[in-house]
């Protein structure tokens, strides 16, 4: 049994539990990378704002957060972004400058240059 797999043996949220799966599904080192850590313990979840996004994504990439986007800072150029979760104001940013925000899995099903942003 992997390591992912016994990690996940311990998460009781079932959404998050079939999420790792189909993450683990996809043969791509990014998405099993990302699996691995969202079957860590809930404090080390990546919380990111949305400033550090803008700063570190190129044209064309769409930033890859494993855990939570915060709404600290200014953005002003559009991003796409897929994370675990937003905080509304994030998401109103991230909209208001004509960005995108996924969910994880809309993201796995998608193609395109990817950026993990921790």
């Amino acid at each position: 049994m992997s390591k992912v797999r016994k990690l996940q043996k311990r998460k009781t949220d079932p959404n998050l539990v079939r999420l790792i799966d189909v993450l683990i599904a996809k043969d791509k080192p990014l998405w099993k990378d990302i699996a691995k850590r969202l079957a860590k313990p809930r404090k080390l979840y990546a919380q990111v704002n949305v400033s550090k996004i803008e700063k570190y994504l190129l044209d064309g990439e769409t930033a890859v957060v494993p855990g939570k986007v915060l709404g600290g800072g200014e953005v002003t150029k559009p991003i796409k972004v897929a994370a675990l979760s937003f905080s509304e104001t994030a998401r109103r940013k991230i909209e208001e400058a004509g960005g995108k925000c996924l969910s994880l899995e809309e993201a796995a099903e998608s193609e395109g240059p990817f950026r993990i942003i921790c």
